[in-house]
C-alpha cells in the first residue's frame, strides 16, 4: 500500500507543474505570480498539511537530487556563452559585484559565528551556492559537502520564507527604493527600444514541444544528459572522499562544454524542458519546508540567510552605484543570483522592462554554472582554514 501511495505521489509531483503552467494561461493571478512562486506556495502548503506519508521523505530527497542533475545540462545546453559575454557587459559586471558582495557577507558571518556553531562552513557553502546560482544549487552542494538532512531542512525552510519576502520587495518598491536611496540611475530609454527578447534568445514557450521533430531531439538531449550524469558519476568514483563534489562539478563542466557545440546548443525547447524540471525541483523542495521548524529557530542559520540575502543586496547596490550601473540591471542580476532564472521574467515584468530579461537569464544561467564551484570552494576553504 505504501509503495503504491509513493508511486502515485511521485507522478503527482512530476505532473503538478504542468497543471500550473496550463492554469497560468487561464488564471490572471497565477500568471501574475509566476509558475515558480505558485509551485513554492502549493508545495509549502502540501508539505505542511500532514497529507504526505513519512515513507515518502526518501522519495522527495531522491527526486530533488535527480531533478537537479537532469535540469542543469538542459538549461546550460542552450546558453550561447560567447554571445552573452558580448551583449551583457554591464550585467556581467553587476553579477560579479553581486558575487563579491555575497562572498564578503559569508566571510563576515563565518568569522562572527564559527566559534559558536561548528557548522558555519556548511552554512557559508550553502549560502554562496544558493545565492549565486539559485535554489537548484543548494541540493547539489548539500550532497557534495555532506550537509545532514536536519540542517538542510532548516536552511531550505528559512530560505523559502525569507525568499518570499525578498521577491515581494523586488516586485513592489525595489526599483524606486534603489534609485532614491542609493541614487542608481534609471535604465536607458534608448536601450529599452533597441533590445528585444527573441524566441531564438529565450524560447520559454511549451507550445510545439511534443511535435515529433522537436520531441525526438529533446529525447536525444535527455539521453545526452544521462550520459553526462554517468560519466560524471564514474569520474567522481575516482576521487575517494570527494565523489559527489566531483560528480556535480563534472556535470556542470561537461554541460558547459556541450553548449559550445552548435547542434547541441540549437536543440529547440531545451530551455523550457530544463525549466520544467526545475519547477518539479522547486515544488519538491517546498514540500520539504517544515514550518514547525519556525517555532524554535536556529538563529545562526536565520542570520546567515538574512544577511547573505539582504546584506549582500545592499552591498551590491553600493558597488553598482560606484560602478555606474543602472537600477534595473542591478535588480535583475540580484534576482538571477539570489532566486535563479525562473524568477527573472517575474522581476522584469515588475520593473516594466523586458529589455533586461536577456541579461537576467544569461547571468542567472551562468550563476547555475558557477554556483556549484563557488559553494564547494567556500566550504572547503572555511572548513580547512576556519581563521
Amino acid at each position: 500500500m505504501a509503495l503504491l501511495a509513493n508511486i502515485l505521489l511521485t507522478i503527482l509531483f512530476v505532473l503538478f507543474p504542468a497543471l500550473i503552467i496550463w492554469l497560468s494561461g487561464r488564471v490572471k493571478l497565477i500568471e501574475k505570480l509566476g509558475v515558480v512562486i505558485v509551485c513554492y506556495l502549493c508545495g509549502m502548503i502540501l508539505g505542511n498539511s500532514g497529507l504526505l506519508p513519512e515513507s515518502f521523505r526518501v522519495v522527495q530527497t531522491n527526486l530533488q537530487d535527480i531533478s537537479v542533475c537532469l535540469a542543469l545540462p538542459f538549461v546550460l545546453f542552450s546558453l550561447d556563452f560567447k554571445k552573452w559575454l558580448k551583449t551583457a557587459r554591464s550585467a556581467i559586471v553587476s553579477m560579479l559585484l553581486a558575487i563579491v558582495s555575497l562572498a564578503v557577507m559569508v566571510l563576515v558571518l563565518h568569522l562572527l559565528f564559527f566559534r559558536i556553531d561548528p557548522n558555519t562552513a556548511s552554512y557559508a557553502g550553502l549560502s554562496m551556492g544558493v545565492y549565486t546560482g539559485g535554489t537548484p544549487n543548494i541540493a547539489s552542494i548539500k550532497t557534495a559537502i555532506g550537509v545532514d538532512e536536519e540542517t538542510f531542512i532548516l536552511f531550505t525552510t528559512y530560505d523559502a520564507v525569507l525568499g518570499m519576502a525578498y521577491i515581494l520587495f523586488v516586485t513592489s518598491v525595489a526599483q524606486k527604493f534603489f534609485q532614491k536611496v542609493f541614487k542608481l540611475r534609471p535604465y536607458s530609454a534608448e536601450l529599452k527600444e533597441q533590445i528585444s527578447v527573441s524566441k531564438e534568445e529565450y524560447d520559454d514557450s511549451y507550445q510545439g514541444i511534443f511535435e515529433p521533430a522537436v520531441f525526438k531531439k529533446l529525447c536525444l538531449a535527455f539521453l545526452l544528459s544521462a550520459v553526462i550524469l554517468g560519466i560524471s558519476f564514474v569520474a567522481g568514483l575516482q576521487v575517494p572522499g570527494y565523489e559527489t563534489a566531483i560528480t556535480i562539478l563534472c556535470i556542470t563542466t561537461i554541460s558547459i562544454i556541450c553548449s559550445f557545440i552548435e547542434p547541441i546548443r540549437n536543440i529547440k525547447k531545451t530551455t523550457p524542458a530544463g525549466m520544467y524540471i526545475i519547477y518539479v525541483f522547486c515544488f519538491t523542495v517546498a514540500t520539504m519546508a517544515d514550518f514547525s521548524k519556525l517555532i524554535n529557530l536556529n538563529w545562526v542559520i536565520v542570520l546567515f540567510i538574512v544577511i547573505a540575502m539582504f546584506g549582500s543586496m545592499t552591498l551590491h547596490a553600493i558597488l553598482c552605484r560606484l560602478a555606474g550601473i543602472d537600477s534595473d540591471t542591478m535588480i535583475i542580476t540580484s534576482v538571477s543570483a539570489i532566486c535563479s532564472p525562473p524568477f527573472v521574467p517575474v522581476a522584469a515584468d515588475a520593473l516594466k522592462n523586458r529589455a533586461v530579461m536577456v541579461s537576467g537569464l544569461a547571468t542567472g544561467i551562468i550563476g547555475y554554472a558557477i554556483g556549484n564551484y563557488l559553494g564547494i570552494l567556500v566550504y572547503t576553504i572555511f572548513q580547512h582554514f576556519p581563521f
